[in-house]
């Protein structure tokens, strides 16, 4: 089996990344990627490619059994371009969602966010809520998608807010709903391939009490 990872080099993608490469289930681990990437291994197939050229994107996936989609961005790397903010967390994920419709792959994992709405009046979980419809409306056999809250794990680049949030929740984490609490990077990852592997039909939505429950069944 082909499993392809879309935001490969993100704090989910890495964990996801290594626990594939050791996966007996899949033969080959594609990654889509913007730049170059040192990684080899056996199994690890690396594709170069550019989102929004539809046609090249398309082929990228072709051959793919599931997609894992984990890419994301933040104001501050898009410099508060809300337009460019929108090419990579909405467009990107909704075409693959697409793409694989098109090619024949029926199992799509997405990671999104708590609080995801379109009609919420904040951007960023607006957007994340209009990535879920327009991904359910493309009708796959099978999508799962992802809503963490807050995430453990080390980043490449260095978050002040999420420093600070990642501590007053630690504090007090007993006050805390249970599917706003903190989760790490790994467990999210770890979910992500225990759905694709139940291959169930439908569309599933997991905040953190469904993504730990994935860790113990």
């Amino acid at each position: 089996m082909t499993a392809t990872i879309i935001g490969a080099t993100g704090l989910i993608g890495r964990y996801l990344l290594n626990d594939l490469l050791q996966d007996r289930n899949y033969d080959t681990i594609r990654i889509l990627i913007r730049r170059p990437f040192d990684l080899t291994h056996p199994k690890l197939e690396k594709k170069l490619v550019d989102f929004a050229d539809a046609e090249s994107f398309r082929l990228a996936l072709e051959g793919t059994d599931v997609v894992f989609c984990a890419i994301g961005t933040t104001q501050k790397k898009v410099k508060g371009d809300k337009t460019a903010y929108r090419k990579i967390d909405f467009d990107i994920p909704v075409n693959a969602a697409r793409f694989c419709k098109m090619n024949g792959c029926e199992t799509f994992i997405l990671v999104s966010s708590v609080g995801a709405a379109s009609k919420n009046n904040n951007f960023y979980l607006k957007l994340k809520g209009e990535v879920e419809d327009a991904v359910r409306d493309v009708e796959l056999k099978s999508v799962h998608i992802m809503r963490p809250s807050i995430l453990l794990g080390e980043r490449k680049e260095f978050r002040l807010g999420e420093k600070i949030s990642k501590g007053i929740m630690s504090v007090f984490s007993f006050l805390i709903p249970a599917k706003y609490k903190p989760i790490h990077g790994k467990q999210v990852a770890i979910a992500m391939l225990a759905a694709a592997k139940k291959r169930n039909k439908g569309f599933y939505i997991y905040h953190y009490p469904e993504i730990k429950a994935t860790l113990i069944s």
